[in-house]
């Protein structure tokens, strides 16, 4: 079977539909289809079926595109192989990020790629809120992602994550604050303040949950906000108190708004870098990767 018929076939497995295929690959649908009509002939049986307007994969085509993983593996492996033996982890790496890890992470990153000759990082970022950080490593080969600790959002999708961080999310409140000669905050000491939460539905809503459930009472949230700066603004302004990332905030002018470590409630996240499989065999993405988990464990250092 040809190799990169059965890619084809891998994509379609990931984006669900030819059109999808189409434009990740710059090949017209036609094409595709195609060309997964003759790997049908090579395999000697259906692959994919008709579903309602468009197609899906048979059985059998749901194990070939499995096969098709492993076989983009192995000759990523094979390639790696060769790049380590020459020494030279060239070559493009396709990046994305949301922002405040990219804000953080990326500058020194960057920095120590320009070291390596022929390696070249394209970065990209959206809103941590609204990505499907697991789908976006059909295009990127590298894709940092968060979670709240004890949720896997990534989980079941045949992915590689590889830890970078583990942020606290700290208490933020203005330096004349009535709490702020504390060492740290429970549940108790901020369930009845005024709260800038998160628009609803978002990750740190949970955390702001649990602080209810243990204090046993509801909290009330006077504003829902999504970007740092505000919150930020906000809290200085003595409007509300809030959750904010310690290590990816940004640099809080600790003049207008300090944070305090919260117990009593997991609040941590994971930062992590996802791949695909095969993409993580590359020796310029095991290079990037190697990167950023020493500028992040710089980042976790610093704030020690």
């Amino acid at each position: 079977m040809d190799v990169r018929r059965l890619d084809l076939l891998r994509e379609l497995a990931e984006r669900g539909s030819v059109t999808a295929v189409a434009h990740a690959t710059h090949r017209t649908p036609s094409a595709v289809s195609q060309q997964l009509k003759v790997l049908e002939r090579e395999a000697g049986m259906p692959l994919t079926e008709r579903s309602g307007r468009g197609i899906q994969l048979t059985g059998a085509g749901i194990a070939l595109a499995r096969s098709a993983t492993d076989v983009a593996v192995a000759l990523e492996r094979a390639t790696a192989v060769w790049d380590e033996f020459r020494n030279h982890p060239s070559g493009e790496v396709r990046l994305a990020t949301f922002p405040s890890a990219g804000q953080v992470l990326l500058p020194g990153v960057l920095a120590d790629v320009a070291l390596i000759p022929g390696l070249v990082v394209h970065c990209a970022d959206g809103d941590a809120e609204l990505l499907d950080f697991p789908s976006l490593t059909a295009d990127y080969d590298i894709v940092l992602a968060h979670s709240l600790r004890g949720t896997r959002a990534w989980g079941g999708r045949g992915l590689r994550a590889v830890p970078l961080m583990i942020e606290p999310l700290d208490i933020a409140i203005p330096p004349d604050h009535r709490l702020a000669g504390r060492s740290y905050l429970t549940p108790s000491d901020v369930i009845d303040e005024p709260w800038i939460g998160v628009p609803v539905g978002f990750p740190f809503e949970r955390i702001l949950h649990d602080i209810e459930q243990v204090a046993g009472h509801r909290a009330t949230v006077f504003q829902r906000i999504s970007d740092l700066r505000m919150v930020e603004s906000f809290v200085a302004a003595g409007l509300g108190i809030s959750l904010i990332p310690r290590y990816t905030s940004g640099g809080i002018d600790p003049s207008r708004v300090i944070l305090k470590p919260l117990r009593g409630v997991d609040a941590e996240r994971d930062i992590v870098a996802l791949l695909r499989p095969d993409v993580a065999e590359r020796l310029a993405v095991r290079t990037v990767v190697d990167i950023l988990r020493t500028r992040a464990a710089e980042i976790e250092a610093a704030h020690a």
